[in-house]
């Protein structure tokens, strides 16, 4: 059986072939069940803290599925690394269940059950609302966007309302099999994201699923079905409808996941970028240079999560969006501030304005305008103010933007690889590149030695150390 399910990794689209048969692919979806032997997914690849959530409602009488994603990655000879249940319970009977859950959620109530670091979320099948539901249970805008949808439904009813035909696979922990209702394996084989349902209704219910679209897109290298894909540039608009709180949750996936530029590059094909980020869009028009940074931001994190480096999303929020702090700013100073005061009022306008449609924690916007002011810093090279800078605590990431912007063509090279060689350089390489910046030949440029002061009157501040 391993050696089947190496085959497997090696050519799943050949594999899925021959596992399911041609016939996938005809006629309208029926509710199809892949028993174990028809199929590779193994508990093996499961976390322990799934199992024990999955056999627990199993054993108390409940059904239990894993769904979605992790069934998904598992067909296409990834490891899956994220767990979703589904089940006919209710909330509160799965709280019952585990005292290590929450339920979290008035838009859609959900449990979370909590193993240590590891969350697995727990969903009660969704059904179809009716004219019966009450507006706390089922409510729809005018527009069309679901504003509560705790519906219970059975399985079937689940299935059709998940959002695409790849995420509609469950696995049966009754008896190891899959049930397809959509035709997902099909549409895996294919390589194809097709949505359930009209696409159009679809994205009206939820517009972040046009940003889901992409984001599998991009992630898993598939290509959208035409009728999915048709309406996104039309309704791109009806992000603008979704709290700024849950788009920076998105915003982390679709950046932070490993797949930043293809990402990127099909937001700004399908015009959502600019719905997310209206002044990064504007300065990219504007300014030769800003895009090919951000790209080159972008490739800069998929290459450190690729290599399990840590990121964090201050460093990508400051290249996203320096584009705007330097019109602003070239603004201000048009009308006379001297450039550090039209820094700061730029970045002050540019969170200001960023935060009505994407939410940005002040533990992110904090340190990127702390970046931001470093880039007035870096090329003042004189004395101790060169060691201070140094030792800020923002400075790598700084260094880190610097190097992105003269590879953008922002500023002519030189001043990054300075930064490079003083980084590098022991004391008197350290004294010679002071002296060749400019510096005071007579002082090295390193914070002094304190002297030793005869004992007077108390008072003051006991002198200047030397730190910033």
């Amino acid at each position: 059986m391993f050696k089947g399910f190496t085959r497997f990794l090696q050519s799943p689209g050949e594999r899925l072939k021959s596992l399911f048969g041609p016939d996938s692919s005809a006629g309208p979806p029926e509710p199809r069940v892949i028993p174990r032997q028809e199929h590779p997914v193994s508990r093996q690849h499961f976390s322990d803290a799934a199992l024990k959530v999955l056999y627990r409602l199993h054993n108390a009488g409940y059904q239990a599925y894993l769904v979605g994603g992790c069934i998904r990655d598992s067909l296409l000879g990834r490891m899956p690394k994220d767990f979703d249940v589904a089940t006919d319970a209710t909330p509160e009977e799965v709280k019952e269940l585990f005292r290590n859950s929450r339920i979290i959620g008035r838009r859609f109530r959900i449990v979370h059950v909590r193993f240590g670091r590891e969350v697995i979320e727990v969903t009660t099948f969704r059904g179809k609302p009716g004219d019966d539901h009450g507006d706390h249970i089922a409510q729809q805008s005018d527009e069309g966007l679901l504003l509560r949808d705790n519906v219970w439904g059975n399985i079937q009813e689940d299935a059709l309302r998940r959002d695409f035909t790849i995420n509609a696979l469950y696995y049966s922990i009754a008896d190891f099999s899959i049930h397809d209702f959509a035709n997902g394996v099909r549409d895996i084989e294919a390589r194809t994201l097709r949505l359930i349902g009209d696409p159009a209704t679809r994205y009206r219910e939820d517009p972040v699923r046009m940003l889901r679209a992409v984001r599998f897109a991009a992630k898993l290298d598939f290509h959208l079905d035409p009728a999915t894909e048709a309406p996104i540039r039309e309704l791109a608009p009806l992000l603008l409808q979704i709290p700024p709180a849950r788009l920076f949750d998105e915003i982390l996936k679709l950046f932070m996941s490993g797949h930043g530029v293809a990402t990127f590059r099909l937001l700004r094909h399908y015009g959502l970028f600019e719905m997310l980020f209206p002044a990064a869009a504007e300065a990219m028009d504007a300014l030769p240079w800003a895009e090919p940074l951000v790209e080159a931001a972008l490739a800069s994190t998929d290459r450190r999560i690729a290599e399990e480096r840590p990121v964090t999303p201050a460093f990508l929020f400051a290249a996203l969006l320096w584009g705007p702090v330097v019109l602003r700013q070239a603004e201000q100073e048009a009308k006379g501030l001297p450039p550090i005061p039209a820094l700061q009022a730029a970045s002050q306008q540019v969170v200001s304005h960023q935060l009505q449609h994407i939410s940005i924690p002040k533990r992110f916007s904090l340190p990127m305008r702390d970046i931001w002011d470093l880039q007035q810093r870096l090329p003042l090279r004189r004395g101790r103010r060169v060691y201070q800078t140094r030792e800020h605590p923002r400075f790598r990431a700084a260094y880190d933007l610097l190097l992105l912007r003269e590879a953008a063509g922002e500023l002519e090279p030189g001043l990054g690889d300075w930064w490079t060689a003083f980084q590098q350089a022991d004391e008197h390489e350290q004294r010679r590149l002071l002296d060749k910046a400019g510096a005071n030949p007579a002082g090295s440029g390193a914070p002094r030695k304190r002297k030793r002061r005869r004992r007077g009157p108390r008072g003051g501040n006991g002198g200047d150390n030397g730190n910033a």
